[in-house]
């Protein structure tokens, strides 16, 4: 039972990962499917996967070609 309930929360941090990746990597990067191909990979190191979360959640967002209407 042990067993079960620690695979099970295995698969669920590592899908909660590439989950967050995919989302934070939509606007905070330039290419969405590598952040999540990176965060799935560093999801099976839990400190550095959520070390790179952090880092996507307080990077600034990636430029867009849209026009600002400040300047």
């Amino acid at each position: 039972m042990v067993e079960f309930i620690f695979i099970v929360s295995c698969l669920v941090f590592i899908s909660t990962i590439t989950w967050l990746s995919y989302k934070l990597g939509e606007t905070k990067s330039m290419n969405a499917k590598t952040s999540c191909i990176l965060g799935f990979f560093l999801s099976f190191l839990p400190p550095i996967a959520l070390l790179y979360i952090g880092f996507l959640a307080f990077r600034e967002g990636a430029p867009t070609n849209e026009p600002r209407l400040s300047d």
